[in-house]
């Protein structure tokens, strides 16, 4: 999967007076900077904050994991997914630099754990909506595929319903049956040389070829009833094709041409539907996945840095992701400060190093990666 774009976005105390230094000196200055706004929210308790923060950063990532899941669908489905990246009107990059929390949708009056449960909720319950029309389009899909391998495969699959009449067999006879192969055409010299002898009472000089295609040859063969099972049990071990699935029938060669044009239809429609659904569903999961990441970076704001909240944060785009991990590593030399003595001194703290967790940032910073 290619990626559209990368961000990090960060949350700095006022006092770093980050902003300047960010625009002009950050990735030497290649990196366009978005000063975004996030609300203040309910803060509640610090024990409910860092409850909060554990199940933050697992929806957090479940949501991300959505997001993927409804590119890779969109992708699977349409020619071109990048086209289908709009959350509400605006395109996905769009939409995170002007990026504005939905107060008529998520009232900031309530509590952050409530604000929480209604943004997932819903997210997952489209998430779930459109895991189920894929698997409703998959079945409608493979349903069409069969139908499309009786109707236009090669001579070994396909109906012959249409391709066989009714003087090519032997009918209501009480000892002889017409049976059809199809052999490869690289098969055919050892088939002609061979099929009389194959069992016992083949009817000599029987074989006629009724129909031919890119790489098979339809062969009837006239026998007894009672040795076609072993004459089609010996044909397999040549390499050929027995159609011991047809059996002559007006009403089934009508039967086909329904299931032909019903599964087509029901296959095009699952995925109309599946689009349409897919679509929505990216806007409104992205959007909340958003929401809930400036809920994250508010949390653990709070958490870092304490009360009031006079924090700004920064939405850094990365038009080139290779660029990131150096970026990180200039970000956290230039305000590792704000982690304390405990992270920017960790050569000091020699058998107490391994302690300290590796992953932990001095500061609030989160990557947004774009899929």
């Amino acid at each position: 999967m290619v990626s559209v774009a990368n961000y990090l976005v960060t949350s700095l105390p006022q006092t770093a007076s980050a902003q300047d230094w960010i625009e002009k000196t950050l990735n030497g200055g290649k990196s366009p900077v978005n000063k975004i706004n996030f609300p203040e929210f309910q803060s509640g308790t610090l024990d409910s904050l860092v409850q909060e923060s554990e199940e933050l950063a697992k929806i957090d990532g479940q949501l991300q994991g959505s997001v993927s899941k409804v590119v890779d669908i969109l992708s699977s489905v349409t020619e071109n997914a990048s086209n289908t990246r709009i959350v509400g009107s605006k395109s996905a990059t769009a939409y995170l630099e002007s990026f504005q929390w939905n107060t008529t949708k998520y009232r900031l009056d309530k509590p952050i754990k409530d604000l929480v449960s209604l943004i997932s909720n819903e997210a997952f319950t489209l998430d779930n909506d459109v895991r189920s029309a894929y698997q409703s389009y998959q079945t409608a899909k493979s349903n069409f595929q069969a139908a499309d391998r009786k109707k236009n495969g090669d001579l070994s699959i396909k109906s012959l319903h249409e391709i066989v009449r009714p003087e090519q067999f032997v009918l209501d006879s009480e000892h002889l049956t017409t049976v059809l192969i199809a052999v490869p055409k690289t098969l055919i010299g050892d088939f002609e040389k061979t099929y009389e002898t194959l069992t016992q009472f083949v009817i000599p000089r029987s074989a006629e070829v009724i129909a031919t295609d890119a790489e098979y040859s339809l062969y009837t063969v006239t026998l007894f009833k009672k040795y076609q099972q072993e004459f089609n049990t010996a044909a397999r071990e040549h390499k050929w094709h027995p159609r011991t699935d047809f059996v002559y029938s007006e009403e089934t060669l009508n039967n086909l041409r329904k299931e032909f044009d019903l599964t087509k239809a029901t296959e095009s429609k699952s995925k109309n539907d599946l689009i349409r659904l897919a679509k929505t569903a990216y806007s409104d999961i992205f959007a909340a996945w958003f929401h809930i990441k400036a809920i994250r970076i508010y949390v653990e704001s709070v958490l870092r840095y304490g009360l009031p909240p006079h924090f700004d944060y920064f939405l850094i785009k990365f038009p080139d992701a290779r660029t990131i991990p150096k970026a990180r590593k200039d970000l956290i030399e230039k305000f590792g400060y704000l982690g304390g003595d405990g992270f920017s001194n960790q050569s000091s703290l020699h058998e107490y190093a391994s302690l300290v967790d590796p992953d932990y940032e001095p500061f609030v910073l989160y990557e947004v990666d774009l899929v």
